[in-house]
């Protein structure tokens, strides 16, 4: 077991996906504007990066893992035109929020949403082309578990992106993400969400989330080859790329 995978949003009266379930239900109306304004909108530059490094190999069928509010749904749509998008989450909540959006950018038919609990897809093997995640798989009770799924999906040569928030390793940057991580995040959780909690959550598991070389053996493990991974803005967030 990863140490993220210990880390509950609220107590241990329940089962890690229902806590996650239940805390993105509460926060979903207000999900993307919190997100937005604590990244300083950076967060939409490094969904960019994620979706262009899988252009070259043209996916027309993707599935976009713990989806969300569907924002990079939208974008890998809006820059890799594939035939079908299906965005897979636990929240009903964000995914409203989600459906929302598509229908108002008129992309409904080529953009669904599913409830899916992403420990047991139910898709068959080798559906899409391409699977992508961004910001989520943190929040998988069982990573290893969550990445095999991915992988089982995915056509043979097909390719994983995913884009994912970590902690810096080098002098200032890791202090000072410690210092707004610990002090400010919670405080912006607390005035704009609500839920204090869910963003002190979010916090413990950047800082457990295992990153760079680490994230790539656990790929290599769930069946994936030829990975690699680049850090941004200051190793705040981290992109990887897998194939099948």
């Amino acid at each position: 077991m990863y140490d993220q995978e210990k880390i509950k949003p609220y107590d241990d009266s329940a089962a890690k996906g229902e806590q996650v379930e239940q805390m993105f239900d509460a926060i979903a109306s207000r999900y993307d504007t919190l997100n937005h304004w604590m990244s300083l909108n950076i967060d939409k530059r490094w969904r960019r990066k994620a979706i262009e490094q899988l252009s070259p190999f043209a996916p027309k069928r993707i599935l976009d893992v713990a989806t969300g509010t569907g924002d990079f749904a939208i974008e890998t749509v809006r820059r890799l035109h594939p035939e079908s998008l299906v965005g897979a989450d636990i929240s009903e909540g964000m995914m409203e929020v989600g459906r929302a959006k598509v229908r108002q950018q008129q992309l409904d038919s080529i953009i669904s949403f599913a409830k899916e609990d992403c420990m047991s897809l139910s898709f068959a093997d080798e559906t899409f082309d391409a699977v992508t995640a961004a910001f989520g798989i943190r929040n998988f009770p069982d990573l290893d578990r969550g990445l095999s799924e991915m992988c089982r999906v995915l056509r043979k040569g097909g390719h994983l992106s995913v884009v994912e928030l970590t902690h810096p390793t080098r002098f200032p940057m890791r202090q000072l993400f410690k210092v707004y991580s610990h002090t400010i995040l919670p405080a912006y959780g607390r005035l704009i969400s609500k839920d204090q909690r869910a963003y002190r959550y979010l916090t413990a598991t950047i800082e457990a989330f295992p990153q760079g070389e680490q994230m790539m053996d656990i790929l290599a493990k769930a069946g994936f080859s030829q990975t690699s991974f680049e850090r941004m803005t200051f190793g705040i967030c981290t992109m990887y790329l897998a194939t099948k």
